[in-house]
């Protein structure tokens, strides 16, 4: 056994839009090899990765992409808390002129609550003001 460490993975937090423009392949061929490579080291809140699901059944591709291989190319999902509620709740007034969903803001707690950067799809974030990094995907 060696006494080498494991070099340390530094996780991101994605949006349910990030997940689905990834799966759905809405973005071009070098994004999408990079965005690939950032889902392993991706965590999704259950309310995102409801999301997610929501969206495949609408669209008709559940059977296409199972939740199986969506949640492999995930590192973990995170359960939804009742401090993530109440700072989901707490971000409603600063984002509700950017139209921002519960899911949105569910995600943003996550984000907030551990300290780590965003990925998202949806360029009304890149107006927010918060104390974590929001990346767009596109």
């Amino acid at each position: 056994m060696s006494d080498v460490p494991k070099p340390r993975v530094i996780e991101v937090v994605v949006d349910a839009s990030a997940v689905l423009a990834i799966l759905l392949r809405e973005v071009d061929d070098k994004t999408f090899n990079n965005l690939e490579g950032l889902l392993g080291r991706s965590i999704i809140s259950a309310v995102n990765l409801a999301e997610v699901r929501t969206r495949l059944s609408d669209l008709g591709k559940l059977q296409l992409t199972s939740m199986n291989e969506v949640l492999d190319l995930i590192l973990r999902v995170e359960p939804f808390t009742e401090a993530q509620a109440i700072l989901a709740a707490d971000l409603r007034p600063s984002t509700k002129s950017l139209g921002l969903s519960l899911g949105d803001r569910a995600c943003l707690a996550l984000a907030l609550g551990k300290g780590l950067d965003v990925y998202t799809a949806d360029q009304a974030w890149s107006k927010l003001q918060l104390d974590c990094a929001v990346h767009l995907i596109r």
